[in-house]
C-alpha cells in the first residue's frame, strides 16, 4: 500500500473518530439541555396557573369591593326613605329614628332643591363648624355620586347627596394596591419569563418585563410580538371583575432559549476548532515539505556535482586519445544534460531568477530532446504558433516540468500512442495543453495526482507532477490542472502561464 492511500485512511479514520466525540457531545449536551428545557417549562407552568388563582383572588377581591359599594348606596337610600317618612303623620317614628342613628359610616348632606344644606351627618365634627368645609364636602359629593331624592309635601324635594365612607375608602387603597402589585408581580415574575400584559382589545401595554422595549416600540412590531407569542403559549385570560380585562402573553424563558441554541453553538465552536486545528496542521506539515524540497535538492544538487566534474574531465580525455568524435558528442550531450539536472535541483532548493524567454522555442527544445530519447511508438503533435510568445520563465525548471509531464503520459500509454502539444494565446496569458491517448484518470483524481507521494506505478515515488505543481503556481505563478480525463481514452494537462 503506498503511503497516499495510508494517508487518507488516517484522514477517514481521524474525521470518523472526531465525528463520533461531536456526536456524542452534542448527545450528551441536547439531553441536558432537554431536562433543563422540561423543568423550565413546569417552572413557566407553575408560573401560569399561580397567575390564574391570584387573578381570581383579585376578582374576588373586587366583587366584595363592589358588594360593600352597593350596601353603601342602600344606606344612603335608607336613610333618605327615613327622612322622607319624618314628613308623613303616621309614621313610625322609632324605626325612622333607629335608621338615622344606624348610619354611623357613610358621610351624607341634606340640601333643598336650591342646594341650601338643610343637614348633614357623618362628617368630621370639628371641621363641619365651619360652613366652607361643609360646602366644599358638597361639592366632592356632587361629583362622586348623583343625589337621592326625597319627596317630602306635594312635589317639593330634597337632596341627599353621599359619598364613600371611610371604611370603603380604606377598602379601595388596599384593593388599588393589590392590582398593582398583581401586575409587579406578573411582570417581575420569578420564572424570568418574558411577558406582555395587555387589555382586552391587545392594544395597549399595561405592563410588561423581561424583555426588550425595542422589539415592541411601535404598533406592527407590537402586533407581530403577540402573534409570535400567542404560536408559542395561549395567552391568559385576567379577569380582574367589573369589565376590567386583560391578557398575558409570555414565552419560554431566556435561559431556555439560550439552553435551545447551545448544542448548535457547540457544535460551531467545536468545527470552528477542527478547522482551525486542520490549517493550522497542513501549514505546518506544508512547511516540513518545504524544508525536505530544499534539503533534499541541495543535497541531490551537490552529490552530482562531483562525479559530473569527473564526467566532463573523463570525456576530455577520450578526445584526446582519439574516440571517434561521434561517440565524444553523444556523451557531451549527455554531461550537458546531467548539468542541467544539476542546476535544476540548485534551482529548486530556492527561489529561481524568472527571465523574458521565447515559451515557443523553449517547447520546441524540449520536445525535440524528448524525441530522440523515447520510443519510436510514441508520436508527438505539434501545434505552435509560428511568432513568438514571451513569458518569466527559469528554462532549466519549465523543461522539467515539460518532461516529467511527457514522461508520465508515455507510461500512461505503456509506450505506444500520440502526445499532442498545443498553445492557445488570451489577452492576458496562454495556455499549453499537453494530450495523450492513454489510460486516463479518474475524475475524483483530479486533484489528488498533484499531491506527494500519490503514484499509479509500482515504483513511483509519487513526486513527478508534486514538482511540476510547484515549478507552475510557486515558482512561475501561474497554473497546472487536469482539463479533461476519459478512461482509456486519455488525459489533458493544462499549464496556464502570464505573458
Amino acid at each position: 500500500m503506498n503511503i497516499y492511500k495510508r494517508k487518507q485512511r488516517w484522514k477517514w479514520f481521524l474525521a470518523g473518530f472526531a465525528f463520533l466525540i461531536v456526536m456524542v457531545s452534542l448527545w450528551y449536551s441536547n439531553n441536558l439541555v432537554s431536562k433543563i428545557k422540561h423543568d423550565e417549562r413546569q417552572k413557566v407552568e407553575l408560573w401560569a396557573e399561580a397567575v390564574q388563582k391570584k387573578a381570581k383572588l383579585v376578582k374576588f377581591t373586587n366583587s366584595l369591593f363592589e358588594k360593600i359599594k352597593t350596601e353603601e348606596r342602600k344606606k344612603a337610600q335608607l336613610y333618605a326613605d327615613a327622612t322622607e317618612q319624618i314628613s308623613k303623620t303616621n309614621a313610625d317614628y322609632n324605626f325612622i329614628l333607629k335608621v338615622l342613628q344606624d348610619n354611623t359610616t357613610v358621610p351624607v348632606i341634606l340640601t333643598d332643591e336650591l342646594l341650601r344644606i338643610k343637614a348633614h351627618r357623618n362628617l368630621d365634627s370639628v371641621k363641619a363648624l365651619d360652613s366652607n368645609y361643609v360646602r366644599e364636602q358638597l361639592n366632592l359629593m356632587q361629583l362622586q355620586y348623583p343625589p337621592v331624592e326625597i319627596d317630602y309635601y306635594k312635589g317639593r324635594k330634597n337632596l341627599l347627596y353621599y359619598k364613600n365612607s371611610k371604611v370603603f375608602n380604606d377598602i379601595k387603597i388596599v384593593f388599588d394596591s393589590l392590582i398593582k402589585s398583581f401586575i409587579t408581580e406578573v411582570a417581575v415574575n420569578s420564572a424570568a419569563v418574558p411577558i406582555i400584559y395587555t387589555n382586552e382589545q391587545q392594544t395597549e401595554i399595561v405592563a410588561l418585563g423581561n424583555m426588550d422595549t425595542s422589539e415592541i416600540n411601535t404598533n406592527a412590531k407590537l402586533k407581530s410580538k403577540l402573534a409570535a407569542l400567542s404560536s408559542e403559549n395561549t395567552p391568559l385570560l385576567v379577569d380582574l371583575g367589573e369589565g376590567s380585562k386583560g391578557y398575558i402573553f409570555y414565552s419560554q424563558s431566556i435561559l431556555l432559549t439560550q439552553l435551545t441554541y447551545y448544542p448548535y453553538v457547540q457544535f460551531g465552536v467545536i468545527g470552528l476548532f477542527l478547522v482551525i486545528a486542520y490549517i493550522l496542521f497542513s501549514t505546518a506539515r506544508k512547511a516540513e515539505q518545504d524544508q525536505v524540497w530544499v534539503g533534499m535538492s541541495k543535497e541531490t544538487a551537490h552529490q552530482l556535482g562531483t562525479p559530473l566534474s569527473s564526467l566532463m574531465a573523463w570525456n576530455e580525455h577520450l578526445r584526446s586519445i582519439g574516440v571517434e568524435d561521434a561517440i565524444i558528442d553523444e556523451m557531451q550531450r549527455d554531461v550537458k544534460r546531467l548539468n542541467t539536472i544539476t542546476d535544476r535541483f540548485s534551482k529548486i532548493g530556492s527561489q529561481p531568477t524568472l527571465q523574458d524567454e521565447d515559451i515557443i522555442g523553449v517547447l520546441k527544445t524540449s520536445i525535440e530532446y524528448l524525441r530522440t530519447r523515447t520510443s519510436k511508438n510514441v508520436n508527438y503533435s505539434v501545434q505552435l504558433p509560428t511568432h513568438e510568445l514571451h513569458a518569466q520563465l527559469s528554462v532549466p525548471l519549465f523543461d522539467w516540468v515539460i518532461e516529467n509531464i511527457c514522461k508520465n503520459a508515455i507510461d500512461a500509454m505503456n509506450g505506444n500512442g500520440t502526445i499532442s502539444i498545443e498553445v492557445h494565446e488570451f489577452p492576458e496569458g496562454l495556455h499549453i495543453d499537453i494530450s495523450d491517448t492513454g489510460k486516463g484518470i479518474s475524475k475524483a483524481k483530479f486533484k489528488t495526482v498533484f499531491q506527494p507521494g500519490y503514484t499509479s506505478k509500482h515504483r513511483g515515488w509519487g513526486l513527478g507532477l508534486s514538482l511540476c505543481k510547484r515549478i507552475v503556481e510557486n515558482y512561475h505563478h501561474g497554473k497546472i490542472f487536469i482539463l479533461k480525463s476519459e478512461e482509456n481514452k486519455g488525459t489533458t494537462f493544462r499549464i496556464t502561464l502570464n505573458r
